[in-house]
């Protein structure tokens, strides 16, 4: 059975960092795009950042480009995304996403 597991979530105040890792188990996903979504209250849930399979070609969403690093692990089965610089309006519930895999999500909070 296949899983992603989020974490490193929490509270932080603005312009503090955070990195959320997502593993997975289940089979192995090397050879796919991994991504990161967030969803924030009464928001839809949008994209944030995607690796390829390479781990060296990624993708932002404008707004955290520049700030936030995604990365992965295929030894571990696990992306990461290193935020920084974090801002109020980056509070959301965020998801872990390889082909139709999601996670639970992990929450952050950013306080100003």
């Amino acid at each position: 059975q296949v899983q992603l597991v989020e974490s490193g979530g929490g509270s932080v105040q603005a312009g503090g960092s955070l990195r959320l890792s997502c593993a997975a188990s289940g089979r192995t996903f090397s050879s796919y795009i991994m991504s990161w979504f967030r969803q924030a209250p009464g928001r839809q849930r949008e994209f944030v950042a995607r690796i390829h399979f390479n781990g060296r070609t990624t993708a932002y969403t404008d707004s955290v480009r520049g700030r936030f690093t995604i990365s992965r692990d295929d030894a571990k089965n696990t992306v990461y995304l290193q935020m920084n610089s974090l801002k109020p309006e980056d509070t959301a519930v965020y998801y872990c996403n390889v082909l139709d895999y999601w996670g639970e999500g992990t929450l952050v909070t950013v306080s100003s």
